[in-house]
């Protein structure tokens, strides 16, 4: 009914990626032999690369495996604020704000996390799964549709660094659709790590190679380069935030569903609302209503508030917040939530807190849809044996400065913080910030498995939510399902600065009837419409393993240049 495009499946392995190049990537890196986590990691690096606007080489990058004998761990892929930062910076010089430049910057946790699933899960080598980063920011690719949007619509950002207007404002204009866009700094930066990898690897080994790798960039001349410039545009990173720094290995948090597992990372993250948005979902009861019906999309919006409500009053870096995550998925706080939600009736404003006190949040700043910040890409894979990868890499590029020469930005992911160092989620020398990108997976009662995830902010477990009770609810094939029209609910306050809050607004994808629309407005959402098709909701990539029919099949979101590869 909804799909363009159709489900693809193969008999060995199957990779969705944000960039079809990236998954390109991926598919090379299965076809030559590599586990899921070898070409998940060269799909992840490829689209820090193919997405420039969107995803960072030196950004985030969270990752959640499981192996096929059912072991899950998480990889957070998330750096923390620099040591020396001073906790009332930004209340005592910056107004309240967290400023563009390089005082948002945390360590960049990207090309750590990769080594790290490639060191504990890996068969290949950082070379042999960064030649394909390599290869697309030496040789270039076309510049595609959002691509030169996202750019033109922040030129002046762009132009505000020299080093960022080199690279995204070439000749001094914004790319164009068709034309190739080359990131040879970039090539070059990669390049040093795989020649280091190399020396060390001769005598030492593959493992003696990945460790060279990580030193390069950590240790190395890319750090001392990192930390110089980072210092001398007035922020704090240091030399031993940088030598110091892993991504933490953390536990899933997983939840039954109807015989299937959900598992989410972390409260660093939003993960867990995905979970008890779910969870709420089943308890209010929802299976007579029909898809995408007002009853339905009612629902469905007031438990994705009260999630939300739930992760902005407690979720936050668990080694500095207390965070009452089983409270919070118990069923005694969920019945509790259903007990505010009104099944003819919006509520009013955010989902007041039932555990403890929390602060209410501020009203809505004006009447368009909340700004967006355009970033984030992801990749799922299983292979052959039955290993499952799934990474939602991040960090835009136009809101924090280029290194000169190296063609990469030092995650500038701390503008998820909040300023306030009160706040659950709020700043702190050595603290994480709570992270929007969040890789799922869903292992099913019959012994599958599906990676899925997205990017889109806030939206993120809103369409990962839409999308996997599509399929499991809704028996919707993997395509159909993702290319199903979505809603967004913003009644809670944005993850980004400047932490927009618009109490009963929902946007919804043309696609949905008006009578819906319309259905939902005299509940007393204030229903704002999307486009047909947009990549505001969200750009859900899933790969799905089916033990009866012995396939791995693979759905893409066309909203954003994603392809999924089966083979």
């Amino acid at each position: 009914m909804y799909a363009t495009r159709p489900t693809l499946s193969g008999p060995r392995h199957a990779v969705s990626a944000g960039h079809y190049l990236a998954s390109t990537a991926a598919m090379a890196v299965l076809e030559a032999g590599g586990n899921a986590i070898d070409a998940g990691c060269a799909a992840g690096m490829a689209l820090g690369v193919l997405l420039p606007d969107l995803v960072n080489v030196a950004g985030v990058a969270p990752i959640m495996i499981r192996l096929a004998d059912g072991t899950v761990e998480t990889i957070a892929g998330l750096g923390h604020w620099p040591r020396s930062l001073p906790p009332d910076i930004f209340m005592r010089e910056h107004g309240g704000n967290i400023p563009n430049g390089v005082r948002r910057t945390v360590v960049p946790a990207a090309p750590d996390a990769w080594i790290t699933a490639l060191e504990r899960h890996g068969t290949m080598g950082f070379g042999d799964v960064a030649q394909y980063a390599i290869r697309f920011a030496g040789e270039g690719y076309a510049v595609y549709p959002l691509l030169a949007e996202t750019v033109a619509a922040h030129r002046d950002e762009y132009a505000r660094w020299p080093s960022n207007a080199a690279i995204f404002l070439p000749g001094g204009e914004p790319p164009k659709v068709g034309e190739r866009f080359v990131q040879a700094d970039l090539a070059r930066t990669l390049s040093y790590m795989v020649a280091e990898e190399q020396r060390a690897a001769a005598t030492g080994g593959r493992m003696a190679g990945l460790a060279a790798a990580h030193a390069a960039f950590y240790r190395g001349d890319i750090a001392r380069e990192i930390t110089r410039f980072i210092h001398a545009e007035g922020g704090f990173l240091s030399m031993e935030d940088m030598a110091g720094f892993r991504s933490r290995l953390e536990p899933a948090v997983a939840r039954r569903w109807r015989g299937h597992t959900l598992l989410t990372c972390g409260p660093w993250c939003q993960g867990p609302a995905l979970a008890q948005a779910l969870l709420l979902m089943e308890r209010a009861g929802f299976a007579g209503m029909g898809h995408n019906s007002v009853d339905y999309l009612h629902l469905l919006t007031e438990c994705v508030k009260a999630a939300m409500a739930d992760r902005e009053y407690h979720f936050g870096d668990p080694l500095f917040t207390q965070v009452p995550l089983d409270a919070l998925l118990s069923p005694q706080h969920l019945d509790a939530r259903l007990r505010q939600i009104d099944p003819d009736r919006a509520h009013p404003t955010m989902y007041e807190p039932l555990l403890g006190v929390g602060t209410p949040a501020d009203g809505p700043v004006r009447a368009d849809l909340p700004k967006v910040e355009a970033d984030t890409s992801y990749v799922a894979v299983v292979d052959r044996w039955g290993n499952a990868f799934s990474a939602t890499p991040s960090d835009g590029s136009w809101n924090s400065p280029v290194v000169p020469g190296l063609g990469l930005i030092p995650s500038n992911r701390g503008s998820q913080s909040r300023p306030d160092p009160a706040h659950p989620s709020g700043v702190a020398p050595g603290k994480r910030p709570r992270l929007t990108p969040n890789p799922a997976m869903l292992v099913t009662e019959d012994g599958g498995v599906m990676p899925f995830g997205t990017p889109g902010g806030d939206v993120q477990i809103q369409a990962m939510l839409q999308v996997m009770l599509n399929v499991f609810h809704f028996g919707m094939e993997l395509q159909e399902a993702i290319e199903a029209p979505r809603i967004a609910s913003y009644a809670f306050p944005s993850s980004f600065a400047p932490f927009d809050y618009f109490p009963g607004r929902v946007a919804a994808e043309a696609r949905i009837p008006q009578a819906v629309r319309d259905g939902l407005a005299a509940r007393g959402h204030e229903v704002k419409d999307w486009p047909e098709v947009t990549w505001l909701a969200g750009c859900v990539e899933a790969v799905l393993s089916d033990p009866k029919a012995g396939l791995v099949r693979a759905g893409a979101d066309p909203r954003r240049p994603a392809y999924a590869i089966a083979g």
